[in-house]
């Protein structure tokens, strides 16, 4: 087996949760141009990729869930870990903007409590979100009139999640190194299948389509093979990093290298999580989801003030600061709550008198 053993050292010190906090905030920033349009902020969307960042949380998820799901005792231990990590944030952001986002409608309070709202939560709450991603007379004068467009990427996170058991049943009893080839090359196919579609007719639901599940797996599957021939990369590593980049450099500027460049993303992003060590950033707690999950419907209730055109620069700063405030009470109040005590994150903060009363697990930021 060409994998470390998963209580290797450079497994339990990483910087995924410093990474993926730097992703989060490029979507965030890319995002306060995007629904703002406000000219000042255009440079953010020149200089940042949020496709980019939102591919490179495929890659660490790909990288760490299957990781996680490997060292789980049973199915049932790994599905705990992972719905405990992704869905009481999800759920609370949800049902605050459905219960309070009443009070910036434009409908009555009976217009607004309807089918709609209904229909609003049911499919968000089952990361659906696409059947009804509005609420009724809530940011209809906006440029989006969307609630939350950050939580599309839940959904395919969520399909990761099942998918894993079912991927690594067959790593296990196949060939891997094909198996992983296979499934990485017929997602790119998928992906470039439907936006040649796109291309040719100009129909938005095939680009749509191109972004979900099976298009987002090559990423995801990166991930998971630069876990499992670890060992291979880091003995590679120097002419690995060097032909990522030279890839992602070439990517889009001189031609297109689809087929190349989530394995050169994957690349470098293992490379940084794993190989330039910056400190234990997880002692402070995991904020990247919160301002993931937070920045959209802040984004949107700032314009919907309807005061911010003159000032985009405070309109920006604001957003920051509020999402941030966001984050670190959605951390303290809600996601730290229903994490087992064998989580990374709440063994980063206890005593060394409190660890020594339970079992402590590699240093796995997806727990």
């Amino acid at each position: 087996m060409d994998s470390l053993p998963l209580d290797h050292p450079r497994l339990k010190k990483n910087n995924f949760d410093l990474i993926r906090l730097l992703f989060a905030s490029i979507v965030c920033l890319v995002h306060a141009y995007e629904v703002s349009d406000f000219s000042q902020l255009g440079t953010l969307a020149g200089v940042l990729s949020s496709k980019v960042a939102v591919q490179g949380f495929f890659v660490v998820s790909g990288f760490l869930i299957v990781m996680s799901y490997e060292r789980s005792s049973s199915l049932k231990s790994y599905a705990s870990k992972r719905v405990r990590r992704i869905y009481p944030a999800y759920f609370t952001v949800v049902m605050l903007s459905a219960v309070f986002l009443v009070l910036v409608s434009q409908k009555t309070v009976q217009e607004y409590f309807s089918l709609a709202w209904l229909k609003y939560l049911a499919a968000n709450l089952t990361f659906i979100n696409f059947l009804q991603p509005s609420l009724p007379g809530v940011f209809e004068a906006n440029k989006f009139p969307v609630v939350n467009g950050a939580l599309w990427t839940l959904k395919v996170e969520a399909m990761f999640y099942i998918a894993v058991p079912v991927v690594v049943y067959f790593l296990r009893r196949f060939p891997r190194l094909p198996l992983l080839i296979l499934i990485y090359l017929l997602s790119i196919a998928y992906s470039e299948l439907l936006l040649s579609a796109y291309t040719k007719t100009g129909v938005e639901f095939y680009d749509r389509l191109a972004r979900q599940l099976p298009g987002q797996l090559c990423f995801f599957m990166a991930g998971a093979a630069l876990f499992y021939y670890l060992p291979i990369f880091e003995r590679n590593i120097k002419w690995c990093v060097t032909v990522a980049a030279v890839i992602l450099m070439l990517d889009g500027m001189l031609l297109p290298l689809p087929w190349l460049q989530p394995a050169a993303l994957a690349s470098l992003v293992v490379f940084f999580g794993l190989f330039l060590y910056a400190g234990n950033f997880g002692k402070y707690g995991d904020f990247s989801y919160g301002v993931y999950i937070l920045h959209f419907p802040i984004l949107q209730l700032l314009l919907n003030t309807g005061w911010f055109p003159e000032h985009q620069w405070l309109f920006l700063l604001t957003t920051i600061g509020l999402t941030a405030v966001g984050a670190f009470l959605m951390w303290n109040l809600i996601e730290k709550r229903f994490l087992l005590r064998s989580s990374h994150y709440v063994a980063a903060v206890e005593s060394p008198r409190d660890r020594l009363a339970v079992p402590q697990p590699a240093g796995l930021s997806a727990e």
